[in-house]
């Protein structure tokens, strides 16, 4: 009798133990999903090639949207290239100034999601705290292209 009672107790912990188990399982796999679609961006980027300090990319991406993100090979941070109303470009290094994590669209500007830093669109810090603006690069159109010069 004694025998079967501890048998008994042994099958529960193990029941228990094996769904503590499972429970921590699927906690750890559901908070990494979120953490690692954190990483990849949720817009498409454009990746291309630095040559002699300048990038060029295709002006026809901006007949679907304004906005075009763009990854120098070998970069780790895009450059967000908008056009403007008057059919000026802007290109701002999406790199946080107060310790230099990759920043993310927001609707409005860009987040900083290891800290909480905000720019808006044209690359004004509007919450710390990051207090620097945004890294912008001169562009100039040249026929079908843009050229964003990186120095």
């Amino acid at each position: 009798m004694l025998f079967a009672t501890r048998k008994s107790q042994n099958m529960q912990r193990r029941k228990f133990i094996k769904s503590s188990c499972n429970f921590c399982l699927l906690a750890t796999s559901g908070f990494l999903l979120t953490e690692l679609s954190a990483c990849s961006p949720a817009h498409q980027v454009l990746k291309t090639e630095v040559v002699n300090d300048e990038i060029a990319i295709p002006t026809d991406g901006f007949n679907q949207s304004a906005l075009q993100f763009v990854r120098p090979k070998g970069w780790l941070y895009d450059i967000a290239v908008q056009r403007k109303q008057d059919n000026t470009y802007e290109a701002l290094l999406l790199q946080c100034t107060h310790q230099n994590n990759q920043l993310v669209p927001n609707g409005h500007g860009y987040t900083c999601n290891l800290h909480g830093s905000q720019f808006d669109k044209n690359g004004k810090a509007t919450k710390g705290p990051a207090e620097n603006s945004l890294k912008k690069y001169n562009t100039v159109l040249d026929k079908d292209k843009l050229i964003i010069y990186l120095k």
